[in-house]
């Protein structure tokens, strides 16, 4: 840190990582581990030792900016002694130090106000909160383009929402986690004592005190898993299938289109190449290009949506794989059991970054989600590969 004696006063989560081969840092936590505070030293200290650096301050309002990031008990102003603190200028809604740096708010409830501001580095807090946490992290990265190295800083006490999810899959983001009681020497006495009688061993208690991720009732995959199960392609593959989840309608969900391999009693994921808003003959020539592109000796395609007109569509796009048509006589998160129990046992490897099918993984069998068709063709290709049809993976059958 840029002083000693800030330095010494941090615990170990809230030392921000090193090394310049991350992008993102992500501090899980529970209320009072000292979020806020890490947040603020993180960039007071880059204000200071890099004169004219520029910051997004991103919370859930402006309120919440000004009250909490920048004037609460552990916000920025707090950290400088009198006569050396960063100036708040309400008209203009930003944080400006001596030296030229400044910090600019913005509220997480209007992500358009993220277009056309350029920043060199930002700070999100309370992710978690936001309304659509998505639509603002998308703006916000966009902009981050000054200077050699950009980075991100998220606070937040987690919940299973789909973007955290995603967000802590993603290559480039470090972890930090750290319960309440990591901070306890700064919280009122008897406040964690209290707060564990009342909630001890609830799910709140996980989530609000323990800083862990509690996934929803029933979720099949967990994010640790997913982050594990990276990995390359092999040079050759035994067999390589492609996996195909048509749209109950033309202009209805997506199109699941998931190809994967085979090796060593493992399966590779390979590609994604869902394509939602397509006819039927455009998603089965998406479909044919997948499996000439992986060099695909198998179409996997579940019939219950078209029946014998799937194959019919497939032939009509030029698909010259076999094609195997499968019914799905049971629900998504009943058949997506044993290729969950698969990702445990660490048989089944992500070869790239598929962020919106790890999404819908990260939901399937819990509640709400979106349409897990991604997901479910997932299931189809490695239980193809993996599991044997008529066992403990769907029905199958050869047309």
């Amino acid at each position: 840190m840029r002083r000693l004696d800030r330095a010494t006063r941090l615990h170990l989560h809230q030392l921000n990582p090193q090394g310049d081969d991350w992008r993102t840092w992500l501090l899980l936590g529970g209320r009072g581990a000292g979020k806020t505070f890490a947040g603020s030293v993180w960039i007071d200290a880059i204000a200071r030792d890099a004169p004219g650096s520029l910051f997004a301050l991103v919370g859930p309002a402006l309120h919440d900016v000004r009250e909490v990031m920048v004037e609460g008990a552990s916000g920025i102003k707090a950290l400088a002694e009198p006569g050396d603190r960063p100036r708040w200028e309400a008209g203009r809604r930003r944080l400006l130090w001596r030296n030229g740096s400044a910090a600019y708010a913005f509220s997480a409830e209007d992500p358009d106000s993220l277009r056309g501001p350029q920043f060199h580095h930002a700070w999100a807090d309370e992710f978690c909160a936001w309304r659509r946490p998505e639509a603002v992290l998308a703006n916000l990265r966009f902009g981050l383009r000054l200077g050699g190295d950009p980075k991100l800083a998220i606070t937040t006490t987690p919940r299973p929402i789909p973007a955290l999810r995603r967000l802590m899959t993603e290559e480039g983001t470090v972890i930090d986690r750290a319960g309440t009681a990591a901070n306890a020497e700064n919280l009122a006495p008897g406040f964690l004592a209290h707060l564990k009688a009342v909630y001890g061993g609830t799910r709140l208690e996980a989530q609000e005190l323990g800083g862990v991720v509690v996934e929803g009732d029933g979720a099949l995959f967990r994010a640790a898993e997913l982050k594990r199960a990276r990995g390359a392609r092999p040079p050759d593959l035994d067999r390589v299938v492609v996996a195909v989840d048509p749209p109950a309608s033309a202009h209805g969900d997506a199109c699941g289109i998931v190809a994967a391999g085979r090796k060593d009693g493992r399966a590779f994921i390979l590609d994604d190449r869902t394509a939602r808003g397509l006819s039927p003959k455009g998603w089965a020539e998406a479909a044919v290009r997948a499996a000439e592109d992986h060099d695909a000796q198998e179409v996997v395609a579940e019939v219950n949506q078209g029946g014998e007109m799937v194959r019919t569509i497939l032939a009509q796009a030029g698909c010259r794989a076999t094609v195997t048509m499968v019914h799905a006589a049971r629900s998504k998160a009943a058949r997506a059991e044993p290729v969950a129990l698969l990702y445990e046992q660490g048989r089944v490897i992500h070869c790239g970054d598929f962020p919106a099918l790890e999404e819908e993984m990260l939901a399937l069998g819990g509640e709400g989600g979106p349409s897990p068709d991604r997901a479910d063709a997932l299931v189809w290709a490695v239980t193809r590969l993996l599991l044997r049809p008529g066992g403990q993976g769907p029905s199958v059958r050869r047309l």
